[in-house]
């Protein structure tokens, strides 16, 4: 039964990917909705489950907000680092390569490294994952506690699926690559049902697991996507975008409960 219903949250994460790639020249609206999407994901989601999944505290202060600081810093590091060696091999941030000083007709890039792409896209895929263990494990208490958690699951399937493909593209990884990521996505939740057969994971885990994804994702919306999508096109359009993705994220959180 929770395989089965792990589908819908299959056809709903495409749903979220074919939306993000339709939407290409209104780059910068996608983007909005992509960064307030993941910013209530993160503040009305994710964050409040991991306080209460991981229950602890360490020196005072929970374990799930401690995982959350650190997974904002481990973000921020690894997009660093990336973008520290590809400059240091005679490279942009993009990895293009870099034109001398002064090179006429050379306009300066942008650029972010496309495996900092790849590698939140794939923590997508983790999260994702995490999605169908849940609804595993919540048909194993009951059916009405599986319903309720896949009704949730497959309704922010739709942000999992459109945040992983504009992640992914997003950093200048090819269209091939964004898709498979966003297959990866999808199948995800299925696998991660399936897998609810074979063993149980404990609460704590899971609470610390997306304490440190929602850290990591928090950076991502605010220091990458946002500020992207208003760089060239700072609209109230694209501001709109941004609350109404935030709004969407509450109205499911709040019908789920």
């Amino acid at each position: 039964m929770a395989v089965f219903v792990a589908l819908g949250a299959f056809l709903m994460t495409l749903a979220g990917g074919w939306t993000a790639q339709r939407v290409t020249d209104r780059r910068h609206l996608v983007l909005g909705l992509a960064g307030g999407l993941m910013l209530g994901v993160v503040g009305l989601d994710l964050l409040p489950e991991a306080l209460r999944a991981a229950g602890t505290e360490i020196h005072g202060v929970p374990a799930a907000l401690l995982l959350f600081v650190a997974g904002f810093l481990l973000a921020h590091m690894v997009e660093r680092l990336l973008a520290a060696r590809q400059a240091g091999h005679g490279a942009d941030e993009s990895g293009h390569p870099a034109a001398p000083p002064g090179h006429p007709g050379q306009a300066p890039r942008d650029g972010r490294a496309p495996e900092v792409g790849l590698t939140a896209a794939a923590a997508m895929v983790g999260h994702s994952a995490m999605d169908g263990v849940a609804i595993g494990a919540a048909f194993q208490v009951g059916h009405g506690m599986g319903t309720a958690v896949a009704l949730a699951v497959i309704a922010h399937d739709f942000a999992d699926g459109f945040n992983t493909y504009t992640i992914t593209s997003l950093y200048g990884n090819a269209r091939r690559k964004a898709l498979a990521m966003l297959f990866a996505d999808a199948a995800a939740p299925v696998l991660g049902a399936a897998s609810t057969a074979f063993f149980t994971l404990p609460e704590q885990l899971l609470g610390g697991y997306l304490g440190l994804f929602g850290g990591a994702l928090l950076y991502l919306a605010a220091a990458e996507i946002l500020p992207e999508a208003h760089h060239e096109h700072p609209a109230q359009s694209t501001l709109l975008c941004t609350v109404a993705g935030v709004a969407f994220i509450w109205l499911v959180v709040g019908l789920a409960g």
